[in-house]
């Protein structure tokens, strides 16, 4: 089990001006930012990212609502990181997630939930190796 794992603020959240809000709720939840930054997927960048879900009937508007603003990618560690990480952020559907959780507070809908979080360690891995160099990890 690797202690940590990979998150983005999705352009929903950041539009919103809520990514101060959302990496405050991240670190008091005891997780420690071990590389961030701030950037804008082009629409081959998103395909890439979100390969994965190429065949689903959503890539395409995935695609698209991924490269239409600005993100925060980060990596981030704390003990058991994938799984409390995914209990922080709560269900895909924001109506869904329980009280709260960062898509209880932030997210609008099922398409737009505002945060990322990697499903697993090894997405984990792979995902943060999309975003960061071993330069920009501490």
């Amino acid at each position: 089990m690797s202690n940590r794992t990979f998150t983005m603020i999705k352009p929903d959240a950041t539009a919103k001006g809520y990514t101060g809000a959302i990496l405050d709720q991240v670190i008091k939840a005891g997780f420690t930012v071990k590389a961030m930054k701030w950037t804008k997927l082009t629409k081959a960048q998103a395909g890439e990212f979100y390969e994965v879900h190429k065949e689903r009937p959503f890539y395409g508007e995935l695609v698209e609502f991924m490269s239409s603003g600005p993100i925060v990618a980060a990596i981030l560690e704390k003990d058991n990181a994938v799984s409390d990480f995914r209990k922080l952020i709560g269900a895909t559907n924001p109506a869904q997630a329980e009280e709260g959780t960062i898509r209880k507070k932030f997210a609008a809908s099922v398409g737009e939930n505002a945060v990322h979080g990697s499903d697993s360690d090894e997405n984990a891995a792979i995902e943060g190796d999309f975003f960061f160099s071993r330069l920009e990890r501490f």
